[in-house]
């Protein structure tokens, strides 16, 4: 008996050749939707949160620096400077409010969970333009694309808490017959 496999078409190479299917999702990855300017802001938003979290650095260089990097794509630095602004400058009253409804000390977070928290409680409270389900979705995604395993399923527990404490105008007309 031979150790030496046998290939189909007895063509040794193929083995070293990657198959069709991988080549077809390599193009399926490619063709993946960009993500919209708005959306992209918020990642960038959440990174800047997560930058304060760790590092301590003050807000306005962690918003030059980000402005200044190349490659970052397109995304709304209108948006992106209101998020990221507005989110530390009123951290302390958006960790009160999230505090209430943890499971945990805010110490304890992941920095990530942290970040997309306040990023995602800050727009609850003061973008009402933005539907709180759009709101919480958006935090869901980035907490998918950056956190941990299962820290979209907290995220989107927590926000789904605040909401109807920070938008009660949108529940209002929800519970009606």
């Amino acid at each position: 008996m031979s150790t030496r496999k046998e290939y189909a078409g007895g063509d040794p190479a193929a083995a070293q050749r990657p198959s069709r299917s991988v080549d077809a999702a390599k193009g399926a990855a490619s063709k993946a939707p960009q993500k919209s300017p708005r959306h992209r802001a918020r990642e960038l938003a959440m990174q800047g949160i997560y930058q304060w979290r760790v590092t301590g650095g003050d807000e306005a260089q962690i918003e030059k620096q980000i402005h200044a990097e190349k490659n970052i794509g397109r995304y709304d630095k209108e948006l992106f400077s209101r998020l990221l602004r507005g989110t530390l400058g009123q951290h302390a009253d958006i960790e009160a409010l999230i505090s209430a409804h943890l499971d945990r000390p805010l110490t304890e977070l992941s920095p990530v969970e942290f970040a997309v928290l306040l990023l995602g409680t800050f727009e609850l409270s003061q973008s009402p333009e933005v539907p709180y389900k759009v709101v919480i979705n958006e935090a869901v995604e980035l907490a998918k694309t950056f956190g941990g395993t299962d820290g979209h399923k907290y995220v989107n527990g927590v926000l789904d808490k605040l909401a109807p404490q920070l938008r009660a105008v949108e529940f209002a007309g929800r519970n009606k017959p």
